[in-house]
């Protein structure tokens, strides 16, 4: 009985361990996402390419569409083929 009850609490801290290792890394994925600084507006415009490449990324990854940077792509891809009016 007694090593029944020690094999549980083995394989359940070791469940606890693993997870808590899987929600750090997912912290630091997003921080290392947020590190950068947003780029503005004007620099995508005069960033095309970049703009692009942005966008298909935060098309890609619904958790950051919100984010400053991706509104910020968005927002220059639309003044550059519509117009800024």
């Amino acid at each position: 009985m007694k090593k029944n009850n020690i094999t549980i609490l083995i394989v359940a801290s070791l469940a606890l361990t693993l997870s808590a290792f899987k929600v750090i890394s997912a912290e630091e994925n997003s921080q290392a996402e947020q590190a950068e600084p947003a780029k503005s507006i004007a620099w995508y415009v005069a960033n095309v390419k970049e703009a692009r490449a942005k966008n298909q990324q935060c098309f890609d990854n619904p958790a950051i569409q919100a984010s400053e940077d991706c509104e910020n792509a968005l927002h220059a891809l639309q003044i550059s083929f519509k117009g800024g009016n």
